[in-house]
């Protein structure tokens, strides 16, 4: 049975214009070369530099002075090694040293894709038929360094999306690094990067519930030691790379969802933040919030990571750990089953597996669900996003990958009250790059990150290529009938 795709006629594009105001160090030597020919500026010199600089870019950025500063006290430790006596520094040469150590960068300039959609908080002041809708997108600058970006659009009762007003600013958010931890978890995660056994000294002597500076504290020290053996450096450096991937963080209540930005912050992501999959999450007591997961890339390798939100402007980030979360394309069901959250996974690369847990940053045991049938997916299946409820089962849109590297975007339905069970598996892709869908920054790909059912409907946000972003609309009866009349596929 074939299921007819409707490709609506809007397209997201990359926008050099978006730009953020990044930190740039380049090297403590160069920076105190630097810092020394600001010095010797005169005053009347400091204060005409920042108004000119000031004047090329206040109106690109909000608070560009704040920013300036901020970026001045990023390099207090190199001020205290040149004996600067900071109380002689006058608050425009402080701002005027962080001009020097900013640059801007072009969050959207080469690709604006990987889109998310959720249905947002807010539902009022609606026409019937109406839903109003964030979609979140990965955006990619210079160097590849990905990003998370949003939009809020409402989608009308013919399943048209007229998109919000997009703000002129950009904002980058304050993070502010989680304090305490738990050492049963920090040690089940270690031994998962098999380097426990380096550790179980310094964390035997810390209490079940510790501080991060009790711990980055010991490993300073441990670190200051001449003698240490490279292992050890490189696992304690480990650590601390683990440690710094739990933070929250908070927007402006002043900013709109379009000028928000989750820049890379941790170690774990100076590559890049990839592939979000966002969902709205309802938990047993009937609260919601949005949470969703992505890759975490340091160029070397990834970490799977959690992201929670109940309004958009803070966020809580985790890892999540568990050999089950060791791999990318992770996705949170829309609420818990028979107690216990549940996600997908491909930690293999190839399948898709299904885990359960009591929460939601741990995930062990996965059980493989579905594995390469066809043609099209010979190479890998994977999920695009998360599962969507109905009342015929859990309807979970998944990307194949075929000859010639080709991402096409399939569906499968499984049992709602065991998810292990694949009642039905379309043997064609649901979308296949078009003919002017196939050039992009990787050629012949169509991919997801997350859909919504609305109007009896499947509205699917879909990226053309890694570069640009559409959606299409699929009738929610008869794709579901094709399922239900779909060849069961035997594991």
């Amino acid at each position: 049975m074939k299921v007819s795709v409707t490709r609506k006629n809007i397209k997201f594009l990359p926008d050099s214009s978006r730009v953020v105001a990044r930190y740039f160090n380049s090297g403590n030597q160069r920076t105190k070369e630097l810092v020394g020919r600001i010095l010797v500026m005169g005053n009347q010199e400091v204060t005409h530099t920042l108004e000119q600089i000031n004047r090329g870019f206040a109106r690109r950025h909000r608070s560009i002075s704040a920013i300036f500063y901020k970026h001045y006290e990023n390099i207090r430790g190199i001020i205290d090694e040149m004996q600067i006596n900071e109380a002689e520094l006058s608050e425009d040469r402080k701002m005027l040293i962080g001009s020097y150590l900013t640059m801007e960068y072009s969050i959207e300039s080469s690709a604006f894709f990987n889109p998310s959609m959720v249905k947002d908080f807010d539902q009022s002041s609606l026409e019937k038929g109406e839903v109003r809708v964030v979609i979140s997108f990965r955006a990619t600058g210079e160097g590849h360094v990905s990003s998370i970006v949003f939009r809020r659009g409402i989608i009308d009762k013919d399943n048209n999306l007229r998109m919000m007003r997009i703000g002129d600013d950009i904002e980058k958010a304050e993070i502010l690094h989680k304090m305490m931890f738990n050492k049963k978890r920090i040690m089940s995660k270690l031994a998962e990067m098999d380097t426990m056994d380096i550790y179980s000294t310094i964390l035997n002597d810390l209490p079940e519930v510790f501080e991060y500076s009790a711990l980055k504290n010991a490993l300073t020290i441990e670190l200051a030691n001449p003698i240490i053996t490279k292992e050890k450096r490189e696992a304690y450096e480990e650590v601390i790379w683990l440690m710094d991937s739990f933070y929250d963080i908070q927007f402006n209540h002043d900013s709109d969802i379009s000028e928000r930005v989750i820049f890379p912050v941790s170690d774990t992501e100076s590559r890049g933040i990839e592939d979000a999959r966002f969902v709205r999450f309802v938990d047993d007591d009937g609260s919601d919030s949005v949470m969703g997961t992505y890759t975490a890339y340091n160029g070397n390798a990834v970490l799977s990571k959690l992201i929670t939100t109940e309004d958009f402007y803070t966020f809580r980030v985790m890892p999540l750990y568990g050999e089950g979360s060791l791999g990318k394309g992770m996705a949170l069901f829309p609420k818990k089953i028979n107690g216990k959250y549940a996600m997908l996974g491909r930690m293999d690369g190839v399948n898709n597996y299904l885990m359960y847990s009591v929460r939601p940053n741990e995930w062990k045991n996965p059980q493989l669900i579905q594995r390469p049938e066809y043609p099209w997916e010979y190479t890998q299946v994977g999920n695009c996003g998360s599962p969507l409820w109905t009342e015929e089962g859990w309807l979970i849109i998944t990307h194949g990958v075929g000859a010639m590297r080709r991402y096409c975007i399939g569906a499968s339905l499984f049992d709602l009250d065991d998810p292990s069970k694949e009642i039905g598996r379309l043997s064609e892709p649901l979308l296949t790059p078009l003919e002017d869908e196939r050039e992009g920054y990787v050629p012949n790909v169509v991919y997801s990150c997350g859909s919504i059912i609305h109007n009896k409907s499947l509205i699917l946000p879909y990226a053309v290529s890694d570069y640009a972003s559409s959606y299409a609309v699929v009738d929610l009866k008869e794709l579901l009938d094709a399922l239900k009349d779909s060849k069961k596929i035997l594991l």
